[in-house]
């Protein structure tokens, strides 16, 4: 698997790294040569390369036209966002993946075709909220290129949902209760598990219908 990495600030560079040690080809592009010569001293000449990930010569010299996926985490969207877009057009990049430093613009990242954006603030505010709110339906994983979601919500005792039967919750359309953990017990799921103040509620669900779950999950305001 060739990986293209763009950006060589600290996240490029921890990303670089762990992907090395898991045995994958990658290149690091830095335009910035003091900064692409203190990083090929980390990961090796031959895994770093001086240019603007933006630029089309650059991105043919990197051989974008063979990579796997190209991961965008320079410190400024526009650039991440152009570097996207043009792996995704121009060279038929499978997997493109950005880093959004404001969350305001993921939307924007996902019309231009990006397939998953990682924002550390949005992240990080979910999970504050999740410790003021419990009942909080917070995304920790994705699977089948991001389309569905494995999201967990652990819920108090004003939740909609806490004593009722899986049967009888009208779950969105494709989503799945499938797995519950209480107290340190994780407990394999039927239509006829009982749900329970407190319970961490593990669900599979499409990424369109995350919101209509939220709903379902959110506890009833005074």
């Amino acid at each position: 698997m060739y990986v293209i990495l763009i950006g060589g600030g600290n996240v490029g560079l921890q990303l670089a790294k762990r992907l090395q040690a898991v045995g994958k080809e990658i290149l690091l592009l830095e335009k910035d040569s003091g900064q692409a010569q203190r990083l090929s001293q980390l990961l090796g000449e031959e895994n770093v390369m001086v240019g603007d990930g933006c630029e089309m010569a650059t991105q043919k010299n990197a051989g974008f036209g063979r990579a796997d996926a190209v991961v965008a985490v320079t410190g400024e969207d526009e650039d991440n966002m152009v570097a996207c877009q043009m792996a995704k057009v121009v060279w038929n990049v499978d997997r493109v993946l950005a880093r959004v430093n404001d969350p305001d613009h993921e939307d924007i990242f996902k019309q231009v075709g990006v397939d998953e954006t990682v924002s550390a603030t949005s992240i990080i505010y979910s999970l504050l909220e999740q410790q003021i709110s419990p009942d909080t339906v917070l995304p920790v994983g994705a699977l089948a290129r991001g389309n569905y979601e494995i999201v967990e919500v652990e819920l108090s005792t004003r939740s909609p949902v806490a004593g009722k039967r899986i049967r009888e919750l009208v779950l969105p359309e494709q989503t799945n209760v499938i797995w519950v953990l209480r107290g340190e017990e994780g407990i394999g799921v039927s239509g006829d598990t009982l749900l329970e103040p407190g319970d961490m509620v593990v669900a599979l669900v499409p990424r369109d219908h995350a919101d209509d779950l939220r709903a379902l999950m959110a506890p009833v305001r005074p």
